[in-house]
């Protein structure tokens, strides 16, 4: 089972990035799908989920309106696009796979965890 995150880099505050994670190893459609962060001396943190079909999506109040979750079940890939960036979104982003028939905010249903890209936010 393989899950890799790929898109992190610096950028201003107020730009975008686009995050991908690449899934193998499993079948990809039948996992609800989340992105957590964690930011140094900081514990991990929900971002963002989807579920398994992609029709339902539950966002953090913290990325509400400017982080947008989506996947691509024909090419085992799920994606967080991240808008008007803000120095707070600095962290190491995780992408994680989960058993459920909804979406997962928490971490302890993830059964899958990738390997994580950074993320930060500064001029």
């Amino acid at each position: 089972v393989h899950l890799v995150e790929s898109g992190g880099g610096l950028v201003r505050p107020g730009g975008s990035l686009r995050l991908s994670c690449a899934a193998s190893g499993f079948t990809f459609s039948n996992y609800a799908m989340g992105w957590f962060r964690q930011a140094p001396g900081k514990e991990r943190e929900f971002v963002a989920a989807i579920r398994w079909g992609g029709g339902s999506t539950y966002y953090a109040d913290s990325v509400k309106g400017r982080f947008t979750i989506s996947r691509d079940n024909r090419r085992n890939t799920v994606y967080l696009q991240m808008n008007s960036l803000k120095p707070e979104d600095t962290a190491v982003y995780y992408c994680a796979a989960a058993i459920a028939p909804g979406v997962v905010v928490t971490t302890t249903p993830y059964r899958y965890w990738g390997q994580g890209t950074q993320v930060t936010v500064s001029s």
